[in-house]
């Protein structure tokens, strides 16, 4: 089965529509690549992707092991890299509430954000540099 439906709408923006829930993304090329960034850029979503992946699959480890991460949240910063012109770093700063974490708990939690999916799928010259604020 097709997961994205896009189509290039001109003026370098496209339309990604996800065929299971018809939910659809827009995208722009970022101002410094030609663009008008009124929306995400294609690596402004693979950042973004990085960080939702993180937390969701920290939320499965957290309900597995009877804890929750509820209202927790991230601050992404993404570095480009040149020659050639590349996502170079992601920066995730997690920011979890005063739930009084166990040890336990925070190594869950650091293993299980090091383990999603698209953190595995990046190219190892895509610096990843996670920091965990409890």
């Amino acid at each position: 089965m097709i997961t994205v439906e896009t189509i290039y709408e001109g003026n370098l923006r496209t339309r990604a529509k996800h065929t299971l829930s018809g939910e659809i993304i827009i995208t722009d090329a970022p101002v410094d690549n030609q663009g008008k960034g009124e929306a995400f850029s294609p690596t402004d979503l693979l950042a973004a992707a990085l960080g939702s992946c993180m937390l969701t699959i920290i939320g499965i480890a957290a309900s597995r092991y009877n804890f929750s991460i509820d209202g927790t949240q991230i601050s992404i910063t993404k570095i480009m890299a040149t020659n050639p012109r590349r996502v170079g770093e992601v920066i995730i700063d997690f920011h979890f509430p005063d739930n009084g974490y166990s040890e336990k708990n925070k190594t869950i939690i650091r293993n299980a954000a090091l383990k999603c999916p698209v953190s595995l799928s990046l190219h190892p010259d895509v610096r990843q540099t996670i920091n965990f604020n409890f």
